[in-house]
Parts: structure tokens; C-alpha cells; sequence
């Protein structure tokens, strides 16, 4: 006997569980499957990951309940300041020239999902079914059904896969995925320093990979450093003196004395991920389970919320007109509206990794000439200002 839902989403993460969130807030009845134990999602060692909640993010969460949960843990950026390694060119948004409202939030991930799942404890229409693994799916013209690795068949009118680049639904749903490794691995971790950031996200570019210092509470920072494979499994090995030795050569001085690292160094293989196609039959994917890109921008959560933003306002209008979730012509008309966002993201992240991680002369002087130009023209620094927020796609 199959348990009977509207909607079931594979995958307890922070696209996911907003889905669900976005969902449940209208009515939908919702099973959200995770294949990890849930209470895991919530600890220091699970992944060690910090997201950059843009603005427009953040509006997001807070439509479904969930940012007042989070905002504690978050820490606004003020300022953002990007320079092409030690060169003197930079480009430096400041948050006062647009408003008072920050560009974003810098918030451990594990607080994230602490909030969404906080926020959907009270709502009765999703059921949380963790350590799950799906083993098959099967779908006609009228529903879709999933069995798990704990004997559980499952039946909706639609099944949103939000499980991650490797992930088992998009494969079993038959959508096929363009991918390019970039031979680059980002170290993560977070360090103390003596001196207080201000807010100040800052982004470095050297000709090997961006290291990004992201503003975070009590003094502390959280690093995504980014290296070729060989040279990253060097630097994961280095003792703890070592390490903070190298990080505070690239860093500079504007955080004083860096202290120590606070917990576990994480390691994370980039690459780019772009699905053939985001739905077939009943079947839609959201998140990383679409699109997964280089976090030279930390636009990667972004993209998933607006695709569950999107995605959320099209079921609603469906569910409330009494009409068919799961529809294959709404379906599409999803992917359509997410199409040029997500390809344009991809595009813009995959060419600045290649602009500013080599150290041939002439695109050292177009890299530089762009830094400068963009500082030096108001409305053009706007736009990517508001880019950068969440608020403007370009």
C-alpha cells in the first residue's frame, strides 16, 4: 500500500525544505525524503559550509516564516571589495550608495536549516521522512511513485527532485546532465582574527583561484579558498601554524593577528553542472539537482531559492484554481522562466574563473581595465550592485 501525498521532494536540504516550506503555506500536502539522518543536517562537522543570502533571498525566507529564525546567526555585508590578487585595481561596492538595507547575510548553513526546519514543524501537512534512499521510480499520465531503501512506497501528482548534483532522482527521471570539471577544489574553513571586518566581504583573485573572506559573528570569517586539486590536498595536510600562515599572507593585514581556525577544514571538488532538461513527465529539479556552478560569485543557493520561488508561485496558482500539480504544460513553462536566470549564471561564473585564474598578460590588463571601468561608470556599478543583492538579474 503506497502513502498518498500531492507533492514529494527528495532532498532535506536548503532548497529543498524551502520548497516544502513554500508549498505546505498553501495548502499542498508535502512528504520531504532525506537520505541523511535530519539531526546531522544540524551540526558544526556536517559540512562546515557558510551560504550569502542576497536580498533577495532573504525576502524569500522570510515570505515562508523562516529568516526570523535564521537572522540571529546572520551576519549583513556591508561592503564588498574584489581585487585581482595584489594589484592595486580594485572594485569596491559600498551598501550606502543604493540604500540602507545590506547587499546580504552570511550564514552557516547548518543555521539555515535549523530555521526552515524549525519553521516547518508546526505545519501538519509535511511529513519528514529521513534516512531514505529512493531505489526506483515509476510514473503515468495521472501520478508518480517512488519506493526507498526502508520498504516505503510513495505516491503524488508531482515529484521534485532537490538531492543534490549526484542525484538519484534526476537520474532514474532520465534528465541527462552537460558537465566540465574544473580541476580546482575550494577549501573551507573558518578562522578568528583580532580585528573586527566591519562587514566587508572581500574577494581576491589570483591567477591560480579566488580566495573570498566572508564576513561572520564574533569576530570570525569564513574562508572558501580555492586551488588545483595537487596544491589543495597540500594545503588540507599543513599543521595548524602552517596554515594560518598561508592564510594570512593572501588575506593581508585589514583583519589584524589570525588567531586559529575554528573546527574541521572542509574540501569540495568544483565543477560545472547543467541539466539537459529540468522536468520530464512528472518529475521536476530545482537546486544543484539542475544547475550547479563555481562559487566565484556565492550565487549558487541564490539561483535554488528563485527557482522555488518561481516554481512555488506556478503550483500555487494551479492548486488554488483546483487544477492538475503536476502538469506537464505548467511543468515546462517552469523551466522556461528558470532557463535564461540559471544559463546566465552559469555563463558569467564559468568566465570569470577562466578570466582571473591564469596569468597571461592580456587578460590581466582586461580583468584590471573591467575593475576599473566598472568603479569609474555609477550606473553600470549600480546594476551589478543590485546584481549582487538578488534584486536585478542581468
Amino acid at each position: 500500500m503506497s502513502e498518498k501525498y500531492d507533492v514529494i521532494i527528495v532532498g532535506a536540504g536548503l532548497v529543498g525544505m524551502t520548497m516544502a516550506l513554500a508549498l505546505a503555506r498553501i495548502g499542498i500536502k508535502i512528504a520531504l525524503l532525506e537520505k541523511t539522518s535530519m539531526q546531522t543536517q544540524f551540526e558544526p562537522e556536517f559540512d562546515g559550509r557558510v551560504s550569502a543570502i542576497a536580498i533577495g533571498s532573504k525576502h524569500i525566507l522570510d515570505n515562508i516564516g523562516a529568516w526570523e529564525l535564521i537572522q540571529p546567526y546572520a551576519e549583513p555585508i556591508f561592503d564588498i571589495r574584489v581585487t585581482d590578487g595584489e594589484t592595486p585595481f580594485f572594485l569596491h561596492y559600498d551598501h550606502n550608495e543604493i540604500g540602507n538595507e545590506a547587499f546580504g547575510y552570511i550564514v552557516e548553513n547548518r543555521h539555515i536549516r535549523n530555521g526552515l526546519y524549525k519553521a516547518s514543524a508546526p505545519l501538519k501537512n509535511i511529513t519528514f521522512i529521513d534516512n531514505f534512499k529512493v531505489d526506483s521510480l515509476s510514473q503515468d499520465s495521472c501520478s508518480v511513485t517512488i519506493s526507498g531503501n526502508n520498504g516505503k512506497i510513495l505516491n503524488a501528482n508531482l515529484l521534485i527532485a532537490a538531492d543534490g548534483r549526484i542525484s538519484q532522482v534526476r537520474t532514474l527521471a532520465g534528465i541527462g546532465v552537460r558537465t566540465l570539471n574544473y580541476n580546482q577544489t575550494a577549501i573551507v574553513c573558518t578562522i578568528k582574527h583580532e580585528l573586527p571586518h566591519h562587514g566587508l566581504a572581500q574577494e581576491k583573485f589570483f591567477s591560480i583561484g579566488p580566495f573570498a573572506v566572508l564576513p561572520m559573528q564574533n569576530n570570525c570569517s569564513s574562508l572558501v579558498w580555492v586551488e588545483p586539486n595537487d596544491r589543495a590536498a597540500i594545503y588540507l595536510e599543513l599543521p595548524e601554524e602552517e596554515f594560518i600562515q598561508e592564510i594570512s599572507e593572501r588575506i593581508g593585514g585589514y583583519l589584524g593577528e589570525i588567531t586559529n581556525t575554528i573546527g574541521k577544514r572542509f574540501s569540495y571538488p568544483l565543477s560545472l553542472l547543467h541539466a539537459k532538461k529540468y522536468t520530464s513527465g512528472r518529475v521536476v529539479a530545482i537546486g544543484d539537482a539542475a544547475h550547479g556552478i563555481h562559487p566565484i560569485a556565492g550565487q549558487g543557493v541564490n539561483l535554488g531559492f528563485r527557482d522555488v520561488e518561481t516554481l512555488a508561485e506556478i503550483l500555487k496558482n494551479q492548486h488554488y484554481l483546483g487544477l492538475d500539480i503536476g502538469s506537464g504544460i505548467i511543468l515546462q513553462n517552469y523551466a522556461q522562466l528558470r532557463y535564461f536566470d540559471n544559463v546566465s549564471m552559469i555563463a558569467i561564473t564559468d568566465f570569470l574563473n577562466r578570466l582571473f585564474s591564469n596569468n597571461i598578460l592580456p587578460f590581466r590588463i582586461a580583468r584590471d581595465l573591467g575593475l576599473w571601468t566598472v568603479g569609474k561608470l555609477p550606473s553600470l556599478k549600480k546594476i551589478f550592485m543590485l546584481h549582487a543583492m538578488g534584486t536585478k538579474n542581468i
